[in-house]
């Protein structure tokens, strides 16, 4: 399904999904509703982001590897004010990343990489 999707398609559609599995982890620790936001940015910032590209990288098949790297090597025309450039692409390829196994429906494997993601901050 994933094919004939752009890369800036496949970061913007996993930015979102990278998202939503934060917030329903955040939701699962019983947070109060106050912490909830600060807590999120400590997951979806692009320097936390970067960090799980590169400490995930080594662990993703070819097939994923090439995805983020799509990603990490997008020129898009925006970056994050709060971070550096090589972070914001770092983050782009991790969202390539899961926009592609989102679309490709494989919720294991999403799963599984979010899981070691997390485990990275």
């Amino acid at each position: 399904m994933a094919q004939g999707v752009g890369t800036a398609e496949l970061a913007y559609l996993g930015d979102a999904v990278f998202e939503i599995m934060v917030r329903e982890m955040l939701l699962q620790q019983e947070l109060s509703f106050h912490d909830l936001s600060p807590t999120a940015t400590k997951y979806v910032s692009a320097t936390a982001q970067a960090q799980m590209y590169h400490r995930i990288f080594p662990t993703l098949t070819e097939e994923e590897q090439a995805y983020a790297k799509r990603g990490r090597n997008l020129h898009s025309g925006s970056r994050s004010k709060s971070s550096s450039v090589t972070d914001y692409r770092h983050a782009t390829g991790l969202e390539a990343l899961f926009g592609w196994l989102y679309l490709e429906k494989n919720e294991t494997r999403l799963r599984e990489i979010f899981e070691l993601c997390i485990l990275t901050v």
